[in-house]
């Protein structure tokens, strides 16, 4: 599942290739998808290499190659034109796959904020959720909106323990305070970066950090 930003990035890369056959520059990224630093279009780059969507080319400069798309966005699903004439029949029926799943308060991305656990469940489609025992929170704050991440979103988390370099993880820091952030390995401690250039990277012992989830997928809700 990817990030908003994380999808309009692809989109634009796959479109540049299509049209000129050369990959965009990361100041060309930075300001399609409106970011306000490289910083945040490496992050991005990295996720969808991680994720197999995309893969760099050795010995060239510049060089990306889109290895695969999201299933659910073609090449002409991304066309506003193409969504207008799509044929209803083609759409998915919205039926019985929805799954109830524990929504434990609020999680920062921001600065650190006590994790929050009550009782309430939140409804989320089956179509955004993988294998595995899942849970949502919602988002507190705007050091993420770099990745697509905002302000009262719903993190859909796959619980885990573990997590590369790179990944967006759910971190328990000093047992009680829980975070939304990029997970680093960095000589010995731990990193949590943020996905705002206003924020700093948070450094920790790898003691005080106990991963407690992977960042699944986003809910949002429109007013």
């Amino acid at each position: 599942m990817l990030t908003a930003k994380q999808h309009e990035l692809l989109l634009f890369i796959h479109r540049r290739l299509e049209e000129s056959g050369i990959s965009p520059s990361f100041e060309e990224m930075k300001e399609a998808l409106d970011l306000k630093s490289k910083s945040g279009v490496h992050r991005l780059i990295s996720a969808l290499e991680e994720r197999g969507f995309i893969r760099r080319l050795p010995n060239r400069a510049r060089a990306l190659e889109v290895v695969k798309m999201p299933e659910s966005a073609g090449t002409k699903a991304a066309d506003p034109v193409a969504k207008a004439t799509t044929p209803p029949l083609s759409q998915p029926e919205a039926a019985n796959d929805v799954i109830e799943v524990p929504l434990h308060g609020r999680i920062a991305a921001g600065v650190p904020i006590e994790a929050l656990e009550d009782h309430q469940t939140l409804p989320v489609p089956a179509a955004l959720l993988g294998s595995g025992e899942h849970y949502a929170l919602e988002v507190s704050g705007d050091s993420m909106i770099e990745a697509g991440i905002f302000d009262g979103d719903f993190a859909l988390v796959k619980k885990a323990d573990t997590a590369r370099d790179g990944d967006i993880v759910v971190a328990l820091v000093n047992g009680e305070e829980a975070t939304l952030k990029y997970l680093y390995h960095d000589g010995g401690k731990i990193r949590l970066d943020p996905a705002n250039a206003s924020y700093d990277p948070q450094v920790y012992e790898d003691r005080q950090v106990k991963v407690q989830g992977k960042l699944a997928g986003l809910l949002r809700r429109y007013h």
